[in-house]
């Protein structure tokens, strides 16, 4: 057993609380063990409860509400009356009317009912070629120009700074330079292939530049069939304004003005195209009602031709999706108007 002579357990020193233990052996021995402490304690006075000196006897009645108060007296009625009371009776909520499709003040219909459709002559096989009268009318190229919407001119804006910073001035005169001349050297092109019905037209020397569309579009072509006017203008007779068109033939059957497009980037989907759909559409109406054409046309095709030879996209518009877009562009013609 260890013998403990002395044990200091509690030594306290302001600032500080040390703990010491000396456990000293002793020569003596004890028959049990000896505890002794020491410790000075410091406490604050206990305050005592303010409530207790409440008259409870006066206020009673509060104190019996307060400490038996359980579960609120309120229900959704009693919560919707006070609203009422308060606030006054709920706004009943109509939801905001969407407007709809914005209508032509000055409507003309894409078919001309009084057109009279001559019987096919024998000269028909000949694509008719009508010169642009080009006077006071405005284009539709122009029109669809100056109306675009802001967006259109921010993108457009965009481009145009970007492909300047890339080439420089000069480099981006050059560059559109070359497009509309590859877009008219491949005109050119389907123009003679469709005259003169020979295949060797796409090897001939017309050109390097436009060999990858002429590619591009064979599987097209095969399509097409019976064509009755190249590279010819039409105008509107009633809304007055011209336009150059492409190509009038049928595609898989159906009778369409056809609209030839090249592009750098793919082009997959109608939406794609921006306001070509509206150009087609513009040309179909003025085709309709312009006295040089004795047939009228009910379609469209955008075929958008690749430089690199992949197969082009060919974008069909129905009669329902025709109708469509000349509403829309009967839209912008107004729009053209308003502004000159």
């Amino acid at each position: 057993l260890v013998r403990m002579q002395f044990l200091q357990i509690l030594s306290r020193k302001p600032g500080s609380l040390e703990v010491l233990f000396q456990i000293p052996f002793c020569q003596k021995q004890f028959p049990y063990t000896s505890l002794s402490t020491s410790a000075c304690v410091y406490s604050k006075k206990k305050k005592g409860n303010g409530y207790e000196q409440v008259d409870q006897e006066k206020y009673k009645n509060l104190v019996h509400s307060v400490t038996s108060y359980k579960t609120s007296a309120q229900t959704p009625e009693t919560i919707l009356k006070e609203d009422n009371f308060l606030y006054g009776p709920p706004a009943k909520h109509t939801p905001p009317v969407k407007a709809g499709p914005k209508t032509p003040k000055n409507w003309v219909p894409l078919i001309n009912p009084s057109k009279r459709i001559l019987p096919v002559s024998s000269d028909s096989d000949v694509p008719m070629k009508i010169g642009l009268q080009r006077g006071k009318m405005p284009s539709v190229t122009r029109i669809l120009q100056q109306t675009l919407s802001p967006q259109q001119v921010f993108y457009l804006e965009r481009w145009k700074q970007k492909m300047i910073e890339e080439l420089g001035k000069e480099g981006f005169e050059e560059y559109t330079k070359n497009l509309f001349l590859q877009g008219e050297l491949f005109h050119s092109a389907l123009e003679s292939l469709f005259l003169s019905e020979e295949t060797a037209a796409r090897d001939q020397d017309a050109d390097d530049v436009v060999a990858g569309y002429l590619s591009s579009v064979e599987h097209v072509l095969e399509d097409i069939s019976e064509v009755k006017a190249l590279e010819s203008g039409v105008h509107h007779e009633t809304l007055q304004y011209l336009g150059l068109v492409d190509c009038v033939a049928k595609y898989r059957g159906q009778l369409c003005v056809i609209d030839w497009k090249t592009s750098e980037k793919p082009k997959p989907f109608l939406q794609n195209t921006y306001d070509n759909p509206l150009q087609v559409a513009a040309y179909i109406g003025a085709i309709n009602h312009d006295a040089n054409y004795d047939f009228q046309v009910r379609c469209g095709l955008i075929v958008v031709a690749y430089k690199d030879g992949s197969r082009a996209h060919p974008h069909f518009m129905d009669p329902h999706l025709c109708s469509q877009y000349w509403n829309k562009w009967l839209l912008r013609l107004e729009e053209y108007l308003d502004k000159n």
